[in-house]
């Protein structure tokens, strides 16, 4: 039976993953950064630890009680947890921008320093980071956010290379819109690091915050990720990214395709 930890798994990608492989069979280390879903999990039947990505201890202490279990084997990581802070790059403030960092990728960072000896010792491993449509290209009011999941693909590629000869493999999931608490989250975030009615993108915001689901085209189900993450976890061929929502493919081909110039004017319309 293969191990998986998961971090993030409060709701959303993280725990529509963690039930989908434990159905399938997959021993499953569901992790959460609030207590309560912690307990939640462990009730329904989930090894589940505390882990917030933003403190090395919990790391370390999760990852000790899990390989407690494991006989201090850890065939996989999926390094979920993470949020967006929106926001015009003029209107967030340099705190704000290390907070969506401490999370994204300092956070990230930390679970695959503290998991690539475990990795290296047994000789073999899988490492998915999840990244987003936005690590391959940027939009308005998602500076920061943007510019966390392009640090989580350059860490990814640098780590691949890295890694190459150590059965060890390093891939990112590049999701589109998913159906989660993140757009919601997101808001929050907004109201709270924003100060929306001084802003220049005053009416952008609102338009934003008034925003309903129904309103993003090619939105998926969270099992559709969790379904790619089988998919790399069964397979001996992994692939550097896997693209999810067509909105992934679309811009990700109008990336590769058309000059920067070109692909601004697309993008300013989004």
């Amino acid at each position: 039976m293969k191990t998986v930890l998961i971090t993030g798994c409060s709701s959303g990608i993280g725990e529509a993953t963690a039930y989908y492989l434990k159905d399938k069979g997959y021993r499953v280390f569901a992790t959460a950064r609030k207590e309560a879903d912690v307990e939640r999990l462990q009730k329904n039947g989930f090894d589940a630890f505390y882990l917030d990505v933003t403190k090395k201890e919990s790391i370390t202490n999760a990852l000790e009680d899990i390989l407690k279990l494991t006989n201090g084997k850890l065939d996989v990581v999926f390094n979920n947890a993470g949020f967006g802070q929106p926001g015009a790059v003029e209107d967030i403030t340099t705190q704000v921008l290390k907070e969506q960092f401490e999370t994204n990728v300092f956070g990230l960072h930390e679970v695959m320093m503290q998991v690539l000896p475990i990795m290296k010792a047994q000789g073999y491993g899988k490492i998915i980071n999840h990244s987003s449509v936005l690590g391959l290209i940027s939009l308005r009011l998602r500076g920061a956010y943007n510019a966390s999941k392009y640090a989580i693909e350059g860490l990814s590629d640098t780590l691949r290379l890295e890694l190459v000869g150590t059965n060890i493999d390093i891939t990112v999931l590049n999701t589109g819109p998913i159906t989660s608490n993140f757009r919601k989250n997101a808001k929050q975030k907004t109201l709270e690091n924003i100060d929306i009615e001084n802003s220049r993108f005053k009416e952008t915001y609102h338009k934003s915050l008034n925003a309903k689901k129904s309103d993003v085209p090619f939105n998926l189900q969270p099992i559709e990720v969790a379904k790619v993450v089988e998919e790399i976890i069964k397979t001996d061929n992994v692939k550097p990214r896997y693209y999810i929502t067509k909105a992934t493919y679309l811009l990700g081909f109008a990336k590769r395709v058309l000059s920067t110039k070109m692909l601004d004017k697309i993008l300013i319309k989004i």
